[in-house]
């Protein structure tokens, strides 16, 4: 029988050399995981805990006070959820063009084609959860200039293949490969600098203002085409809560994620059933007929992701802007 596959986040494995910026003080005390496909990691030592192609990526970042990761971009989407503490999002060429706080349980659709970072600005360990476009999550990370030169300078070089090599420990680059070349000014050029208020309008959605809304006794679409961040990213996401939660077993035709941020919920399925914690991963194949209700009294939500047939790709139209 097939069943869910389930990820607990005590269990989650980090890799604290996923990236071009590990050795660059301010940000090399990061730890990013890998949970259900392959990710965008450029170091071998990533371990993936779930190797399934579903359509999209489910990741995590977890980071302590003042840690911040550095300047990127995406060529799908790039979403976040915070699950645990405070964060600073930036986005812009040098991370100026705007900027907008986060708490637990708020979410972010960060615009593609844009460049973007993010720090724990809390007083403990922080870790904000993320869903990547497509399977292979638009092929990885583009790189601010400034981050690939000031990770040179502290002993990671990056090849044109997206693999790192460290210098420190003796590693160079194969013959015939080169280094990861820098964007020149005309390609900086491409990426916009949308303001705050486009930014923050139109991707960003509070927590408790989706627990109103879910008051409604309907799930909230968060993202999709008649989400309340309109998009179509490749995946949609709702925002249940025990005022939408049934006990009616449903189905999908493509697998789908379910990802708790508050409460304890109990996932059920022919067969089976399991308590989901915030920070655990459910993925559950196409097809199988399940349901998800808070398991106790108190404040219960969860994020819930499932696959389109839209094509992953660009959520920013400079054009729009």
């Amino acid at each position: 029988m097939t069943t869910p596959k389930i990820v607990r986040y005590g269990e989650l494995k980090p890799c604290k050399t996923a990236f071009i910026d590990a050795h660059t003080p301010g940000s090399n005390q990061k730890e990013n995981f890998t949970i259900i496909g392959g990710g965008v990691s450029e170091s071998p030592d990533q371990h993936v805990h779930i190797t399934d192609s579903i359509g999209f990526n489910i990741g995590a970042a977890g980071q302590p006070p003042k840690c911040r990761n550095s300047l990127h971009s995406h060529r799908t989407a790039e979403v976040f959820f915070v699950l645990k503490g405070r964060w600073r999002f930036f986005w812009g060429r040098w991370g100026n063009a705007g900027e907008v706080v986060l708490e637990e349980g708020d979410i972010f659709n960060i615009p593609t084609g844009i460049f973007r970072g993010f720090e724990n600005i809390g007083t403990d360990y922080g870790m904000i959860m993320a869903i990547l476009g497509g399977d292979d999550a638009g092929g990885g990370v583009i790189w601010a200039p400034q981050v690939i030169e000031d990770a040179r300078d502290h002993g990671l070089v990056l090849s044109d293949k997206g693999k790192l090599y460290d210098t420190k420990k003796g590693e160079t680059l194969p013959e015939g490969v080169k280094p990861m070349p820098v964007l020149d000014e005309a390609a900086l050029g491409t990426f916009p600098e949308p303001s705050p208020m486009q930014v923050v309008g139109g991707y960003v959605r509070r927590y408790w203002d989706m627990v109103a809304l879910a008051g409604a006794g309907s799930p909230v679409k968060v993202i999709g085409e008649a989400g309340i961040i309109r998009d179509k990213p490749g995946f949609e996401v709702d925002f249940l809560t025990r005022a939408t939660a049934t006990e009616a077993p449903h189905s999908h035709d493509r697998a789908s994620v379910l990802m708790p941020v508050r409460g304890h919920w109990r996932l059920f399925w022919d067969g089976g059933e399991e308590i989901l914690a915030p920070g655990d991963t459910a993925l559950v194949p196409a097809g199988l007929p399940h349901g998800a209700v808070p398991s106790m009294s108190g404040e219960a939500a969860l994020y819930h992701v499932v696959a389109t047939e839209d094509v992953p790709g660009a959520t920013w139209s400079p054009k729009a802007a």
